[in-house]
């Protein structure tokens, strides 16, 4: 399971936690201006825009969990088990495949109206990438400096939502989330009031108490209300170092601890990796579980116009400073 956010400071910040039982070795990945994009079912695309993010490469392509390009453009793919359903190929229909879909809507679109447009014909085809590697079942987010929506390919078709709390998890289907914010609307960063009874002397004896009745648990809807909460009164400096801060500590508050989620066989969810993307600078920052201190790749210190990937490991030992 996975949680993704969008958030503004005086930059624009986009990223992710990673939730799952195993790492495919999973690393940052620039993908040049001139790699060339090889599709399916439609056209190449030789030239485009030049992007960074998190992926497994396999067979020299990117299959990417979460990226950004250099125009500001974000997306990420997210589980989305038993609602997930990818069609049969479709004559008229700009045919691609999940593990394509990222790329490309993020080598042609500057900004989320752009990715509208391409989306209107879209067609979200059941492709596997190889016998090894099959599909897996997703939605995704995608988000500028101005907006979000989410794109869920289900029974029904290709629905397309407008995000106004720039929050993603899991299931269920993105307008069952929004509409159960409802049942959260009297959570408040304030001290509550007494509206139990009148004729009872109730009085706060904690801080926080305003947010009593917030879901603790690990689950996907629960985590999307206690991110969106936290997400939407957050509050932080305009630097980047308090911007990017902020941002890991409300991806901090819905991470998942190894024993938490037993997914059987002695196996338990984790969040491998968090992410952070600076979408103004092209900077991507990453923690894993067993690392804590934030790390970055600078995309603009690479050759963007080049035609080969390039790829940075993740470092995961944890990096201690010891100050005596």
């Amino acid at each position: 399971m996975c949680t993704a956010i969008t958030y503004y400071t005086k930059d624009h910040y986009f990223g992710r936690n990673l939730d799952l039982e195993f790492s495919y070795n999973e690393t940052v990945t620039i993908t040049p201006r001139n790699y060339p994009f090889k599709f399916r079912e439609v056209n190449d695309i030789n030239k485009h825009y030049a992007i960074i993010g998190m992926s497994y490469v396999a067979n020299n392509y990117p299959l990417y969990y979460d990226a950004i390009n250099e125009k500001g453009l974000g997306m990420a793919g997210l589980n989305f088990p038993g609602n997930a359903d990818y069609k049969p190929v479709e004559e008229g229909k700009n045919n691609v495949a999940p593990f394509e879909f990222i790329p490309y809507i993020l080598s042609q679109c500057s900004t989320v109206k752009e990715a509208k447009k391409v989306l209107e014909n879209i067609n979200i085809v059941k492709i596997d990438f190889s016998s090894e590697l099959p599909l897996s079942p997703l939605h995704w987010i995608i988000a500028d400096k101005e907006e979000a929506i989410t794109v869920e390919s289900v029974k029904e078709g290709l629905k397309i939502y407008d995000n106004p709390v720039g929050v993603l998890t899991n299931n269920p289907t993105f307008d069952i989330h929004l509409f159960n914010l409802n049942n959260y609307m009297s959570l408040s960063t304030e001290p509550p009031v007494n509206n139990f009874s009148k004729e009872l002397n109730l009085e706060t004896y904690s801080r926080g108490m305003g947010a009593i009745g917030m879901p603790g648990d690990l689950s996907s809807a629960s985590r999307f209300v206690k991110a969106t909460f936290t997400k939407m009164n957050s509050k932080s400096g305009d630097s980047e170092s308090e911007s990017i801060s902020q941002f890991f500590h409300i991806l901090e508050s819905v991470y998942q601890q190894r024993g938490c989620v037993h997914m059987g066989e002695g196996k338990y969810e984790i969040t491998i990796y968090s992410s952070c993307c600076n979408m103004d600078k092209g900077i991507y920052y990453y923690t894993t579980y067993e690392n804590s201190q934030i790390t970055g790749v600078d995309m603009y210190k690479e050759d963007l116009d080049k035609s080969e990937l390039v790829s940075y490991n993740l470092i995961n030992g944890q990096q201690i400073f010891m100050q005596n």
